[in-house]
């Protein structure tokens, strides 16, 4: 299932530069179609570059980032 979701990753991407460079270049006719493949390819990407990290820091191939906890950072007497 990683596979198949690195590879919609990568067509993704490459679809939202392709569409967004003929959204940019293209004439008035044009925009907005390609516009909306653009999006639709950003969002999509981010969908799968969101999975892929998640599916990584749950398997254990990369290590989850370390987070600051609110209690940790505040001064000691100090409730919020």
């Amino acid at each position: 299932m990683a596979k198949l979701v690195a590879i919609l990753n990568v067509v993704a991407w490459a679809g939202f530069w392709a569409f967004g460079y003929l959204a940019l270049t293209s004439g008035e006719g044009r925009v907005l179609p390609a516009l909306l493949l653009a999006a639709a390819g950003g969002g999509a990407g981010l969908w799968a570059w969101f999975w892929l990290v998640r599916h990584t820091e749950v398997t254990g191939y990369a290590p989850a980032p370390k987070r600051a906890y609110p209690e940790e950072t505040q001064g000691p007497g100090v409730t919020g």
